[in-house]
C-alpha cells in the first residue's frame, strides 16, 4: 500500500459509519479542527489517518475494507485516506472507558472524590496491560503505514505512550502528540502508580514536540517530567532532555473556526431555532450554557449559582431565562450516571421552586441539536462556561464569535480559554457559587456598549489561532 507523509492518529476518526434500514452501511464525515486541518495539506501530500472503530458498524465498515483502509472499499470520504482498527472489544474497553476516560480523565481534570477513589488493584492492572496493548496497535498501523522521514500527529491521552513505542522503530520518523486536555499538577499526577506514571511520561517524551492548550498544562508536564523522570527541564526553553534526546514543548492554544460559524449559521435551520427561541423567552434576559454532562463542566454548581441568583435578587425572576444544554456524555461510566441524575433533579427544583404559570426560569434541554446551539449563541445575553478544568473550552470562544447583539461570557479561571478571554470577559472561581452568581448579575445588567466592545475584543481573541492553522503549526513545529 502506499506509504504517506502525514499521519494522524486519534481515537475517534473523521468518518463514523451506521447500519441502515436495509443493512447497508451508511456513513457521515465529522468536522473539527483536526479535519478541517487535515484537509488543508491532504491535496498536496500523502497523508493516512489512523482511528479506532467505535461501533458494531464501524467494525462492519473495517471488515468490508483491506486492512482497514476505508478509502479503499468505496467509500467515499472526499479524498480522505483512512484506516480504522478493529480492536478487541475487551481491549478498547479497558483502554478507553476504564483507563482513559476513567482514569487519565479522572487525573487531568482533579475529578477524584479521593477518601474514595482511585484505589489501583489487580484490575486496573489488567485494564493497564490492555490500554498498553490498544496504544500498541496503533502504533503498528503508523510504523507500516509511515514513508522514509514522515511527520506523524499523535493525539490525545488515549494515546500517550505511541510515541515512544513508535520511536524505538522508526527512528527516521518526526513525531508529535498533542493533549487536548488539561495536565495535571506533580502533586495530583502522583496519585496515579508510580510504574504507570513514568511509563505515561516516557511514553509522551518518545515525541520529537509535545503540544500543550494552554502554558499551565505544559508548565505542569515540565514539573512532572523534573520530578518523577528527574529529567533535564528547561522551563524557559520548555525542553525537556530525556534518554539522549531533547524534547521541545509547545503551546497551541486552539481557537475557534470563525468562518465555517458564520456560514453554518447562516442556514435556515439556524433560523428557524432563532426564531422558536425569540418566541420561548420573549423580552426576558437570556443566559446560555451548552455542555456535554461531563464532570468537569460544573453545571450543577453553574445551576446552584442561577438559583441563588432568583433566591437573593427577586427583582430577575420572570426577566430572565436560563437555557442549559447538558447532552448526556459516556454512560458506560458510573459516575456520569450519576451526575446527569444530580442535574436532573436540581433543575427540577428550580422550576417547582421558582416557576410561575407563565414563567418557566430554567429549560434544560438534554438533546443535541447543534443548529439551536448556534441560534442561542446569536440571542444569549450572557454565556455560563463555568468548568472544574478544561483543556480549553471552545463554547466560551464559540459563542461570542456568533453573537449579533453581543454577549457577556461568565468563564471560569480554570478553563485554558481564560488565558485569551481573560481580559474581557467575567472570570470566576468555579467553585464559588455567589461569586458566580454576582458575575451573572453583572453580566445580566452590563451596559450594552461595554458588552458589545467586550465581546468584539474577545472574537478577535477567539479566532486567532483557527483550527487549520493550529493544526499546521504543529507540523511546522516538527521541522
Amino acid at each position: 500500500m502506499d506509504k504517506a507523509q502525514i499521519l494522524v492518529a486519534s481515537n475517534r476518526g473523521p468518518v463514523s459509519f451506521s447500519v441502515a434500514d436495509d443493512g447497508s452501511l451508511a456513513f457521515r464525515r465529522g468536522g473539527g479542527g483536526l479535519v478541517s486541518g487535515l484537509s488543508s495539506v491532504a491535496a498536496d501530500i500523502e497523508t493516512l489517518w489512523v482511528c479506532a472503530a467505535l461501533s458494531d458498524a464501524d467494525r462492519k465498515a473495517v471488515a468490508a475494507a483491506p486492512e482497514g483502509r476505508l478509502d479503499q472499499a468505496g467509500f467515499d470520504l472526499g479524498g480522505a485516506r483512512v484506516r480504522m482498527l478493529d480492536i478487541a472489544p475487551e481491549t478498547f474497553a479497558d483502554a478507553y472507558t476504564w483507563v482513559a476516560n476513567s482514569t487519565l480523565w479522572f487525573v487531568h481534570h482533579m475529578l477524584y472524590d479521593t477518601p474514595n477513589k482511585p484505589g489501583f488493584d489487580a484490575t486496573f492492572r489488567h485494564q493497564w496491560e490492555n490500554y498498553r496493548s490498544y496504544n500498541a496497535a496503533f502504533a503498528e498501523a503508523l510504523v507500516t503505514g509511515a514513508g522514509e522521514g514522515a511527520k506523524v500527529a499523535v493525539q490525545d491521552y488515549h494515546l500517550a505512550l505511541v510515541p515512544r513505542m513508535v520511536r524505538g522503530r522508526r527512528p527516521d520518523l518526526r513525531i508529535a502528540h498533542f493533549s487536548h486536555t488539561p495536565w495535571a499538577p506533580p502533586e495530583y499526577f502522583r496519585m496515579l502508580p508510580t510504574d504507570v506514571g513514568r511509563e505515561l511520561l516516557e511514553g509522551m517524551l518518545g515525541a520529537d514536540h509535545l503540544g500543550f492548550l494552554s502554558s499551565r498544562w505544559a508548565d505542569a508536564f515540565l514539573e512532572c517530567c523534573a520530578r518523577f523522570l528527574h529529567a533535564g527541564v528547561d522551563r524557559r526553553a520548555r525542553t525537556v532532555q530525556f534518554g539522549g534526546r531533547i524534547v521541545k514543548v509547545g503551546v497551541h492554544g486552539l481557537g475557534a473556526d470563525g468562518a465555517f460559524l458564520r456560514e453554518r449559521a447562516e442556514a435556515d435551520d439556524v433560523a428557524q431555532r432563532r426564531g422558536e427561541l425569540r418566541e420561548l423567552v420573549g423580552d426576558r434576559k437570556l443566559i446560555v450554557r451548552v455542555d456535554r454532562t461531563e464532570l468537569s463542566k460544573n453545571i450543577v454548581r453553574g445551576l446552584a449559582a442561577y438559583r441563588e441568583l432568583l433566591a437573593t435578587r427577586p427583582e430577575w425572576r420572570g426577566r430572565v431565562t436560563h437555557m442549559a444544554y447538558a447532552y448526556p456524555s459516556r454512560g458506560d461510566v458510573p459516575e456520569y450516571r450519576e451526575y446527569t441524575a444530580a442535574v436532573q433533579r436540581l433543575a427540577k427544583e428550580i422550576n417547582e421552586e421558582f416557576g410561575t404559570d407563565d414563567w418557566t426560569p430554567l429549560i434544560l434541554e438534554v438533546n443535541d441539536d447543534f443548529p439551536r446551539s448556534l441560534a442561542s449563541y446569536q440571542i444569549a445575553d450572557v454565556l455560563l462556561v463555568n468548568p472544574i478544568r478544561d483543556g480549553m473550552n471552545l463554547v466560551a470562544k464559540e459563542g461570542p464569535v456568533l453573537s449579533l447583539e453581543g454577549c457577556a461570557v461568565v468563564l471560569s479561571t480554570e478553563a485554558g480559554a481564560a488565558d485569551d478571554l481573560g481580559k474581557n470577559a467575567l472570570l470566576i472561581n468555579p467553585y464559588d457559587i455567589s461569586e458566580t452568581t454576582e458575575a451573572l448579575h453583572k453580566g445580566l445588567t452590563m451596559p450594552q456598549e461595554e458588552r458589545r466592545a467586550r465581546c468584539e475584543r474577545m472574537v478577535e481573541a477567539a479566532t486567532a489561532l483557527p483550527p487549520q492553522r493550529w493544526f499546521t503549526d504543529q507540523l511546522r513545529a516538527l521541522g
